[in-house]
């Protein structure tokens, strides 16, 4: 029998890419619930050909689901979450408050299938960056094990939510005309400038949105030994993430042995033109299911062809959201 499905943030940009995704994959439900905060209750939603009223979600929201989709931000799903998995609902959970819960698994389906099985009502979905980088990343880890990792992310203003793309089209208007741009979903102006990521910092000078990428990355891979850092920056792009991911391997690869291996790896697309030079783009990824790899070359710097350079591009709505997390219930059933 097809689940009772719940989507808890419905009216975010998130919420409304896993209807998306729900309908154009034709995820099998029996009845679907739509949940927002209560600013959001009472607004009609166009899903299916039908008419739904979107709900205040509330600790009772949960009865009679089976499958509940949570992308309403940390601190709701700490709230709400134990109680949909106390009515008999699993969570897919797209916030950060239980990926590092050593009792919730961190899934990537492409990655570590496996662990959906584990979960304990909960299963959360890794950050975004994350899972940008690990689709094409994992196959050549299983490959040759990756010794270290070196990352640094271009983030579409999509990754700070609805609010912060709108923010950058309205703040490209005011320069164009000749205008102060107003700053709200972001501290600094976004549209025509590149800062640091506004996550918040950390002790040891990275910030959290970095220290992510790291500790996630290492429980998803189960290997907690691989050497990571990144540094992570905003850019003025609507959707879709860019990374430049350098790799240090324990034995020699070659970027044919990369591109054979990608060339068949699930998730992955391949945009490697030397010749015109081109390569990934976000334009490429918005509102595309995989992650495209380019710009596969040697790192001379590294001795007996360890070293591996590559340019992705990902959309951070699509893949490093709600279709990893629809891949996870998909899996569910």
């Amino acid at each position: 029998m097809a689940p009772n499905l719940a989507i808890a943030g419905v009216t975010g940009a998130v919420g409304k890419e896993f209807l998306a995704i729900l309908e154009e994959r034709d995820f099998p439900f029996s009845s679907i619930k739509m949940l927002a905060s209560h600013r959001s209750a009472g607004k009609k939603i166009q899903f299916k050909s039908k008419e739904y009223t979107v709900q205040e979600m509330t600790k009772d929201s949960f009865e009679g689901v089976d499958i509940a989709l949570f992308s309403a931000g940390g601190s709701r799903s700490k709230e709400f979450a134990p109680a949909a998995v106390k009515a008999g609902a699993v969570v897919v959970d797209n916030s950060s408050a239980f990926r590092m819960d050593p009792n919730t698994p961190l899934v990537i389906p492409e990655v570590n299938p496996e662990k959906i099985a584990e979960n304990k009502g909960i299963i959360a979905n890794p950050n975004c960056s994350t899972i940008i980088a690990n689709v094409p990343v994992w196959p050549l880890h299983k490959a040759n094990p990756i010794k270290r990792m070196i990352v640094s992310t271009y983030q579409a203003a999509s990754g700070a939510g609805q609010a912060a793309m709108d923010e950058l089209a309205a703040q490209s208007q005011e320069i164009l005309d000749g205008k102060e741009p107003t700053c709200n979903a972001f501290p600094y102006q976004i549209a025509f400038n590149v800062f640091s990521h506004n996550a918040p910092m950390m002790p040891n000078g990275y910030n959290e949105e970095e220290m992510k990428m790291v500790n996630e990355t290492r429980k998803i891979f189960s290997c907690p030994q691989i050497a990571i850092t990144c540094t992570c920056i905003r850019i003025p792009v609507m959707r879709a993430h860019c990374e430049s991911i350098n790799l240090e391997f324990t034995d020699p690869m070659t970027p044919d042995q990369v591109r054979d291996l990608l060339s068949t790896a699930p998730g992955v697309a391949l945009i490697d033109d030397r010749e015109n030079n081109r390569f990934p783009m976000p334009i490429d990824a918005t509102d595309k299911d995989p992650i495209f790899v380019g710009r596969i070359r040697q790192d001379e710097s590294l001795p007996e062809n360890r070293g591996i350079n590559l340019w992705v591009a990902g959309d951070q709505i699509k893949k490093g959201a709600a279709l990893n997390a629809v891949q996870i219930a998909e899996k569910l059933i």
